[in-house]
C-alpha cells in the first residue's frame, strides 16, 4: 500500500506545499505552514455528472423579504452590525488578547436574554466558574444565559440539537474547538475550518445568530485559515490600546450592512460603556491652543469622528540624523507629505526631528487627513497655534494640489455641531456648510502662506 503523502497548508493564503518550509512560497509569510491530514485522491474514472440531487433555480426578481434584525441592547454594537443581528448569520470577531471581546459578548448576551430571547454562551478557553465571576463583576449574574464550557463540536451540536434553537449563540473561541473526525490538534488549519463549517451550517439551518471569537496574530490579522473569513457573513475587529480607555468595534466585512462602520466603547469598572459622541472623547483636553495641533473630521463608515492631529518639530545640531516617529498614521504618507512641503513650499524639515501623533490612540486611514497633517506640521514649524474653532481636511497630491474628498458636507455638519466655525478644505465647497464658514484652498502653498503670514 502506498504511503500517504504529507501536505502542508498555509494559514495565511491557503496554498498547499508538499514539504514544510519556514516561508510560504506564494504569499511570503513566515511560519504559517501547518501539516494537514491527507485527503482522498479520486482517480480519473471518478465522474460527478450523475447520481446527484437536482437543484431548483429561481428568478432573480423573486420576492424576498428583508431580514428581521434583532437588537443586541447595545446601540454601538448594533451600529457596527448595520442595524442589529440577523437570524442565521455568522459573525467572526477578532481582537488582541484582553481587549474586551468576551466582556462585550457577555454583556450583549445578557441584554438579549433579558428581553425574553434565548442566549447560549459556550466558552472553550475559560471554565464556567471564571465566566460566572466575570458576570458577577459586571452585574450580569441574574441574566438568564445558558452557560457551558466545552471544546468538542460533536458534544456542542448534539446538545444544541436536543433543545430549542437559541436566538444568540457565542463560541469563545473557534481556535479552541475540535472535531473527532478531523486529525490534528485544536487550532490547526483543518480543525478550525472543519469546526467553523459545522457550526455555521447549524446556525444557517436553525436561524441562529452565531458569533465566533477568533484569535489574532502579532500583526493583527485573524489567526487560522483565511477561508474562515470567507465562510462567515460578518467580520469584525475589536481594536484599541490597553493604555487608553476607549475601544473601537470595526466592521471589516458585512453582507447585511455597510463596511467600515464603527462602534465606540469605553472600558469602565462595570464593563464596556457606549460612547454616543466619540468626537468629544478624542478632542478632550483641548483647553489652550497649542502650536502643532489640528482637528480633522474623519469618516468611519457613515459616522463622522473628529480627532486631533499633533505635530512636534525639534531642530537638531548640524550633522545629527533626524528622526521621524509616527503614531496612528502611515509613516510612508508622512514621508511623502514632508517631501511635498519641502519641494513645493520651500520648507526645510531635513535638519529637524518630526513627531506626529493622533490623539487618543486613534488610527487614521482616511486620505483626507493629508491637509490636517500638513497644517499641524506647518503650525509646529512656525510655532503658531491654529484657530481653535477650525477643522482641516483634503487630500494632497505630489504636485501640491489639494484635491476633493468624499462626504465633505457630513464632515462640516459634524464640525458645526461641536462648535467649530471655520473649515479649510479643497476648492470645491459643499452645497451646505450648516453654520461653518468654509475657506477653500487650491494649493498647499496657500495653506503655508496663511499660517506663516499669521505668524
Amino acid at each position: 500500500m502506498a504511503k500517504p503523502k504529507r501536505r502542508y497548508v498555509c494559514a495565511a493564503c491557503g496554498s498547499v506545499s508538499t514539504r514544510w518550509q519556514g516561508q510560504c512560497a506564494d504569499c511570503g509569510e513566515w511560519n504559517t505552514l501547518a501539516e494537514e491530514a491527507p485527503q482522498t485522491v479520486f482517480s480519473l474514472k471518478h465522474d460527478l455528472s450523475f447520481g446527484g440531487r437536482p437543484i431548483l433555480f429561481e428568478p432573480l426578481d423573486a420576492a424576498t423579504p428583508l431580514p428581521q434584525r434583532r437588537s443586541t441592547g447595545l446601540a454601538e454594537f448594533d451600529r457596527a452590525l448595520g442595524g442589529g443581528l440577523v437570524p442565521g448569520s455568522a459573525i467572526l470577531m477578532g481582537g488582541d488578547p484582553g481587549i474586551g471581546k468576551s466582556t462585550l459578548l457577555l454583556q450583549a448576551a445578557a441584554r438579549i436574554a433579558r428581553t425574553g430571547c434565548s442566549a447560549v454562551y459556550i466558552s472553550g478557553e475559560e471554565a464556567a466558574g471564571q465566566v460566572r465571576l466575570r458576570a458577577e463583576r459586571l452585574g450580569l449574574a441574574a441574566a438568564p444565559i445558558s452557560l457551558a464550557a466545552a471544546t468538542s463540536v460533536r458534544d456542542i451540536l448534539t446538545t444544541l440539537g436536543g433543545m430549542t434553537a437559541p436566538d444568540f449563540l457565542v463560541i469563545d473561541s473557534i481556535q479552541t474547538m475540535h472535531s473527532d473526525q478531523i486529525e490534528g490538534a485544536p487550532g490547526t488549519v483543518s480543525q478550525v475550518r472543519g469546526c467553523a463549517f459545522e457550526l455555521i451550517r447549524y446556525a444557517k439551518e436553525n436561524g441562529v445568530a452565531l458569533v465566533l471569537v477568533g484569535h489574532v496574530t502579532k500583526d493583527g490579522s485573524i489567526a487560522g485559515p483565511r477561508v474562515l473569513e470567507h465562510m462567515v457573513d460578518v467580520v469584525m475587529s475589536f481594536e484599541g490600546e490597553r493604555s487608553h480607555q476607549y475601544r473601537i468595534l470595526r466592521s471589516l466585512k458585512n453582507r447585511f450592512g455597510p463596511v467600515d462602520e464603527i462602534g465606540v466603547f469605553a472600558m469602565a469598572g462595570a464593563g464596556l460603556e457606549e460612547v454616543g459622541n466619540p468626537s468629544m472623547l478624542f478632542l478632550s483636553g483641548r483647553d489652550q491652543p497649542v502650536a502643532g495641533s489640528a482637528v480633522f473630521p474623519a469618516i468611519e463608515g457613515t459616522r463622522p469622528v473628529l480627532v486631533e492631529v499633533q505635530a512636534l518639530i525639534v531642530r537638531l545640531a548640524s550633522g545629527a540624523t533626524p528622526r521621524r516617529a509616527v503614531v496612528g498614521w502611515d509613516s510612508g504618507r508622512l514621508a511623502m507629505l514632508l517631501a511635498v512641503l519641502e519641494a513645493r513650499c520651500g520648507l526645510n524639515f531635513s535638519s529637524a526631528e518630526v513627531y506626529l501623533n493622533v490623539a487618543g490612540g486613534y488610527r487614521l486611514g482616511d486620505p483626507a487627513a493629508d491637509l490636517a497633517v500638513a497644517a499641524a506640521l506647518v503650525s509646529a514649524l512656525a510655532d503658531k497655534p491654529l484657530a481653535a474653532d477650525s477643522v482641516w481636511f483634503g487630500e494632497v497630491s505630489l504636485a501640491g494640489e489639494i484635491r476633493n474628498v468624499a462626504h465633505a458636507g457630513v464632515r462640516l455638519r459634524e464640525s458645526a455641531k461641536l462648535g467649530f466655525r471655520s473649515a479649510y478644505g479643497p476648492p470645491d465647497p459643499p452645497a451646505k456648510c450648516d453654520g461653518a464658514r468654509f475657506h477653500p484652498l487650491t494649493l498647499l502653498p496657500n495653506l503655508v502662506d496663511r499660517i506663516m503670514g499669521d505668524a
